[in-house]
């Protein structure tokens, strides 16, 4: 999944940057309203996480322009203006949801991640194709029983497809969602992920629930329907 972080505080890009990306989430960083609105209104992003107090042009500012602009990616607010008339403001806005400074990396991580499944129209964290489970919550991927061990990259390629299974996923989506500035691929990468994906999650000489649609891209789906 695709995120951007608007937030002017040199550490919190620091400390959130480096928890998202650990995660598995691809992630860009703007430091001002100007440069978020850039950022979001130029790619298409899962989940905005935005502050309200920037420099150049304020969150609430940059929110209303993107909602005016029909973007319709979640948004949620992280700040340090904690009032009811604060966080209703944001919500009636077009805020998704709404945390406050101080924060637990854990709950805007488990918040990101409940926003990122409505995007993709999925309320359960826990998908199963077949014999495949993948529960976002935990952050686990297990096969007939069996535990899957698969890197933060894996895990992010496989949720992706997953979030839209059934549906075509072109390699363009691929490298928007799940690699971002900090590791542009290569014109091959796409194809080699998949490629070490599947010979972790298919039994030897099985037929892959990830298929291939020649020219178009890849789909998850029971391979027996």
């Amino acid at each position: 999944m695709r995120m951007l972080l608007v937030e002017d505080s040199e550490p919190l890009q620091r400390s959130v940057g480096t928890g998202l990306r650990k995660a598995g989430y691809a992630l860009d960083i703007a430091g001002d309203g100007e440069e978020g609105l850039w950022y979001a209104q130029t790619n298409d992003y899962d989940v905005i996480v935005l502050d309200l107090m920037l420099p150049k042009l304020d969150g609430l500012s940059l929110l209303r322009r993107l909602r005016d602009a029909g973007r319709t990616t979640h948004v949620l607010i992280l700040t340090a203006k904690d009032g009811i008339d604060d966080r209703v403001r944001g919500l009636r806005s077009g805020a998704d949801d709404y945390l406050v400074k101080p924060f637990a990396f854990d709950e805007l991580l488990a918040r990101v991640e409940a926003l990122a499944r409505r995007a993709h129209g999925v309320k359960h964290p826990l998908i199963r194709i077949a014999d495949l489970e993948i529960d976002a919550s935990r952050r686990t991927v297990g096969r007939n029983g069996a535990i899957i061990d698969l890197s933060p990259r894996e895990f992010a390629l496989l949720e992706y497809l997953a979030m839209r299974q059934g549906q075509v996923v072109t390699r363009a989506d691929i490298e928007t969602h799940i690699y971002d500035e900090q590791a542009e691929p290569m014109s091959n990468v796409v194809d080699a992920a998949i490629y070490a994906l599947r010979k972790k999650i298919d039994p030897p000489g099985g037929k892959s629930l990830i298929q291939t649609r020649r020219g178009m891209g890849y789909v998850l789906a029971d391979a027996h329907t």
